[in-house]
């Protein structure tokens, strides 16, 4: 059985870690990539054990230009032969107005949400475009597509990762590379444990509703490179039914 390739960001929790689960159970070996190298571990353990996938982890911080370069072209040359690019690794920090804001919580995000983005893409993009075939997948966000308050500047980075999915698209139009954004609504992983840095008022966030969980986006995922060569999901926004955009929801 032929398997094909799939480099996951930000593997180590949530969206990642389910959707490094849902592909190696569909015929995909795995790159996982994330800071956390315990978690990259057991993920490791999981797949070996559940399912008849290959993986190979690679332990750095996408922030880090120079990390990103050395660790993709450490991988065997079998392995970068790579079919599909997740993006997911991002987050939020701090829930301030920008007159209130931390610069540190700023930079953060800016260098997760747009700069890791662009220099894993930076990376892997030459290595489909070699092959005339790939596909990118960012993980971006509903923060991509509206502005709510207190997150004006983790907005502004969804909304560049939803810009930069768009001029992927067009640069890469001619060498056949598929470009997909995902952008969930509210998804109970640790993003608000991330963002608010208080467990009990992360747990508040969701609580009385139904919010998405990763696997529903990891199913979205599985969906998006299954298609067939002639068709590319561009852009996909995925909501739980209790939110009905980027702030109002209802609570039963």
């Amino acid at each position: 059985m032929t398997r094909k390739i799939a480099f996951i960001t930000g593997a180590t929790s949530g969206i990642g870690w389910a959707t490094a689960l849902k592909l190696a159970e569909n015929k995909y070996d795995i790159i996982a990539t994330g800071r956390r190298k315990e978690r990259l571990e057991s993920l490791q353990q999981i797949i070996e054990i559940q399912t008849s996938a290959n993986i190979i982890c690679l332990n750095f911080d996408a922030r880090q230009a120079e990390q990103v370069e050395k660790q993709i072209n450490s991988l065997p040359e079998k392995w970068k032969n790579i079919d599909v690019l997740i993006n997911n690794a991002g987050l939020a920090a701090g829930l301030d107005s920008i007159q209130d804001g931390e610069i540190d919580n700023w930079e953060r995000m800016i260098d997760t949400n747009i700069k890791a983005l662009l220099y894993v893409s930076r990376q892997i993009s030459p290595l489909m475009i070699k092959r005339q075939k790939g596909h990118i997948i960012n993980i971006t966000s509903i923060a991509g597509k509206e502005v709510y308050p207190n997150g004006a500047v983790y907005c502004a980075t969804k909304h560049a990762a939803d810009a930069l999915t768009k001029g992927m698209r067009i640069d890469m139009l001619e060498q056949g590379i598929k470009v997909t954004a995902i952008a969930p609504g509210m998804v109970d992983t640790e993003f608000s444990l991330v963002r608010l840095e208080d467990a009990e008022a992360a747990k508040k966030v969701y609580e009385g509703l139904s919010p998405l969980y990763a696997n529903d986006i990891a199913e979205a995922v599985l969906f998006a490179v299954t298609r067939p060569a002639h068709v590319n999901i561009n852009d996909m926004l995925i909501m739980p039914t209790a939110q009905a955009n980027a702030y109002l929801k209802v609570k039963v």
